[in-house]
């Protein structure tokens, strides 16, 4: 089964090696691929291809061009909304810190709009309820997986 190559498919494939290391995919880690699904409007019949490429270990995935690993407009609300989206429940797993890891690193999100992505993430939880028991999750996962 061949894939249409395209930067949102190579995304996704890379976050779900992530999420599939330990051979089981959450909910919550289900929630970030689907923000993945939706920010590049990927069809469902697309990402079960994908499922099925990297659950039979096949070669024939999506090879990375310099295009799918170059910045994009949109790659920091989508790294944002993942990064949401990991923060919400009340336990941030080790393969979901590793899924944010693989798209910070493909996305390209630098040191500085990294802290931004922060800043507007803690900006958004001083407005909710239960806000700083989202922090603070936030402040676990910046100490555990800093910028690299």
């Amino acid at each position: 089964m061949a894939l249409t190559e395209s930067r949102g498919l190579h995304l996704y494939l890379r976050t779900l090696e992530a999420a599939l290391e330990d051979e089981i995919v959450t909910d919550e880690e289900m929630s970030i691929l689907s923000v993945l699904a939706q920010a590049f409007a990927l069809p469902p019949d697309e990402m079960g291809d994908a499922w099925d490429v990297l659950m039979k270990g096949s070669s024939d995935s999506n090879e990375p061009t310099q295009a799918h690993e170059k910045r994009q407009i949109g790659d920091a609300t989508t790294y944002q909304t993942a990064l949401i989206a990991a923060l919400a429940d009340e336990i941030i797993t080790e393969d979901e810190w590793a899924m944010l890891d693989v798209m910070r690193r493909v996305m390209g999100i630098q040191s500085d709009e990294h802290a931004l992505i922060e800043e507007a993430v803690r900006a958004m939880a001083a407005n909710v309820e239960n806000g700083d028991s989202f922090v603070s999750r936030l402040d676990r996962y910046v100490t555990l997986h800093p910028y690299r």
